[in-house]
């Protein structure tokens, strides 16, 4: 993973579309950053706070499409495995 100062959380949020605007100002008003930029976690830690229920939907849909990616991943991977032990005993046989 990279370093927190690249990761995603830290990028400021550029309010360009009317609902944006409304969350960067709210957000704003609630951090009050010395330098008036309104950051993605600045926004993550207040729908935390003001609207959990949101966030944590989001947090089980990630972690379930994580999930099911590492299913897929290990279906995927038996599935190589079992091709390459096949080549390689057919290999053994023609010797």
């Amino acid at each position: 993973m990279s370093t927190k100062d690249e990761r995603t959380v830290n990028e400021t949020v550029e309010a360009n579309t009317p609902m944006k605007e409304w969350l960067v100002n709210y957000v704003g008003e609630q951090h009050e950053p010395g330098d008036d930029q309104v950051t993605v976690e600045m926004i993550v830690e207040t729908m935390a706070k003001e609207f959990p229920e949101f966030v944590l939907a989001l947090a089980e849909e990630n972690w379930i499409r994580g999930y099911q990616q590492a299913l897929d991943d290990i279906t995927e991977g038996e599935k190589l495995y079992k091709q390459e032990l096949a080549k390689a005993e057919d290999e053994n046989s023609k010797e």
